[in-house]
């Protein structure tokens, strides 16, 4: 996988993978720079939280759950000093939908978190990492 962030101006990039998708790099004003786009670090999150969810959501359409919405909440506890490495990841999913089951709910996390996804199978080796998830009703 190849991927390259290209500088604009003081601390303004632009990030794209083999994909084409590009995406804006920001700092915090605080830093010097404009906010003007994601993070890196977020970007990591997000990685990870997208990873684990696009495993799930898959796993759960092929066992035939009848999911409405769905969404991976992820909460990643950061170092106080540089270089601020996360030090604990909480994914939460959220899963909404009609008589879904919970056994299929809990065998997909599973499926992710040991087999599929390699952001959580990198970060399970450097933080702490829990999981947990909620199912709703889709008439709630």
């Amino acid at each position: 996988m190849d991927a390259r962030v290209t500088w604009s101006k003081g601390l303004s990039f632009t990030g794209e993978a083999e994909s084409g998708f590009r995406v804006p790099l920001g700092g915090d004003p605080s830093v010097g720079g404009a906010d003007d786009g994601l993070r890196p670090m977020e970007l990591i999150a997000i990685g990870i939280a997208g990873c684990t969810a696009m495993d799930v959501i898959s796993i759960l359409q092929k066992k035939r759950q009848q999911v409405t919405a769905f969404e991976v909440v992820l909460r990643a506890g950061r170092a106080p000093d540089h270089p601020k490495i996360f030090t604990k990841l909480e994914i939460e999913y959220v899963v909404v939908g009609d008589q879904i089951e919970e056994s299929a709910v809990q065998r997909a996390i599973q499926l992710s978190e040991e087999r599929y996804c390699p952001a959580i199978a990198m970060f399970r080796e450097v933080a702490p990492l829990s999981l947990s998830y909620r199912i709703q009703d889709a008439g709630e």
